[in-house]
């Protein structure tokens, strides 16, 4: 019998280029107050946010996506031929399948290479680092360029006051390949299937298909007191244990950046975790919004655009949403 060959690759990967597309147009709090009864103070004190951003009518998720990733593979200085893997983390597919990573590297000019979607919501940048990670080190991609790209404000019921006024649409890409040293730590990972309602869809596809009329298209929303505890205090112990698996003491970190879900979980975090003030702390929130799978690249490209001199420093980066299922790693920022 033939011994099958298992292909090894590089001992050591790292982030290599960073991109961002943010959707075109900017939404005030003034402009999603008054379906929910509410006022500009009260969203500010609660979530940190004072504008999102939302992309026009006929800018979908996956437009979004190409956008990113295009900036990113310039920013690479990779030839696209040598780009073999697309993982893309979305909630915001408009289909079930086909999926949305075919299509975006069919238009980057990627073609033949692999290309599929992950399900994490909020953790997908995290979930997509991890995968790619291990594809490179293993030898089935020579490198692999990671999109979270979400379009939120198409989900959202504007009179919800639990997340409608959160969430927003962009994207944020990198490109994971080959390192002399280790520049993408190892990913702490997990769900809590326990809590799997609390960020939810309002109804499932098949009930709105079998009561037309009687049920309305849904939505999403969430149990908000219940999400800032698990947050706070579980993700805590997660963003620990990362650092302790890291061998990385917070000292040793240039940045934090934390899923933007919430400026009040971000700073409670910070509080929790005895952060160094030498740290600096993505809070891109305050103008972004919630853009789940896509929030951590956007915060880590704006951070990188405010501060450069953070370029090779440790950056300790988690997410955390509906599932619940959460992951944290730390890299080696581009």
């Amino acid at each position: 019998m033939a011994s099958l060959v298992q292909p090894t690759g590089p001992a050591h990967t790292r982030v290599l280029s960073i991109g961002a597309a943010r959707g075109d147009r900017d939404v005030p709090n003034a402009d999603v107050i008054e379906p929910i009864d509410s006022s500009d103070e009260w969203i500010r004190q609660r979530t940190g946010i004072v504008q999102r951003r939302y992309a026009g009518r006929d800018q979908g998720a996956v437009d979004l996506a190409v956008e990113a990733a295009e900036e990113a593979i310039a920013r690479s200085g990779l030839d696209r031929s040598e780009i073999d893997g697309v993982i893309i983390s979305t909630i915001s597919n408009v289909a079930v399948t086909p999926s949305m990573a075919s299509l975006a590297a069919y238009r980057l000019g990627l073609t033949p290479a692999a290309a599929f979607d992950i399900s994490a919501a909020c953790a997908g940048y995290v979930y997509g680092v991890a995968q790619a990670d291990a594809l490179v080190r293993s030898g089935t991609c020579k490198n692999v360029l990671v999109i979270g790209a979400e379009k939120l404000s198409e989900l959202i019921d504007p009179t919800d006051r639990s997340i409608s006024f959160l969430l927003a649409d962009g994207a944020g890409a990198v490109v994971v390949g080959p390192s002399d040293h280790t520049g993408i730590g190892p990913t702490v990972w997990g769900s809590d299937g326990e809590k799997w309602d609390t960020i939810r869809m309002t109804s499932t596809f098949d009930a709105y298909r079998s009561n037309p009329g009687e049920v309305p298209w849904p939505t999403l929303r969430q149990d908000g007191q219940t999400v800032f505890r698990w947050a706070v205090w579980e993700m805590k112990k997660v963003a620990q244990r990362t650092l302790e698996v890291s061998g990385v003491e917070p000292g040793d970190l240039a940045a934090f950046i934390p899923h933007q879900a919430n400026m009040r979980i971000v700073d409670e975090f910070a509080k929790q975790l005895k952060l160094p003030e030498s740290v600096v702390i993505a809070r891109d929130i305050e103008t972004q919004g919630n853009t789940s799978a896509a929030s951590i690249p956007l915060a880590a490209h704006a951070l990188l655009e405010e501060h450069p001199e953070l370029s090779g420093g440790l950056a300790l980066t988690i997410g955390f949403g509906a599932g619940l299922v959460y992951g944290a790693q730390i890299i080696e920022l581009p």
